[in-house]
């Protein structure tokens, strides 16, 4: 699904509560993602509900980058899907930290 760009965003905006069993992933992607919501799932349980976040341009200080964030995840491993439905990525989320991947790196 793809929604209106929400805009850029630059270095530290994005608040992420992490700790304990929770940590949060940001998935870069290529730029020509921009604006796509793309969906996450945790492996366990099988067919456990899936979320999503919007791909946004990020202004750091060595240039832009593009991601999608997911704040306020448990502990786990995801795959990460794409528009139809395959799986294209999977990331490992460990509590109390900020894990990253990269869209279309199995």
């Amino acid at each position: 699904m793809t929604e209106p760009a929400a805009g850029p965003s630059g270095p530290g905006t994005v608040v992420m509560d992490v700790g304990g069993d929770i940590g949060a992933l940001i998935l870069y992607t290529p730029a020509a993602m921009d604006g796509r919501e793309i969906e996450i799932s945790p492996e366990r349980p099988p067919g456990a509900r899936r979320t999503h976040s919007q791909v946004r341009a990020r202004h750091m200080p060595a240039g832009t980058r593009y991601a999608a964030v997911y704040p306020g995840l448990s502990a786990g491993v995801y795959t990460i899907w794409d528009e139809h439905d395959r799986q294209v990525a999977r990331a490992v989320v460990t509590g109390g930290q900020v894990a990253t991947a990269r869209y279309g790196d199995s």
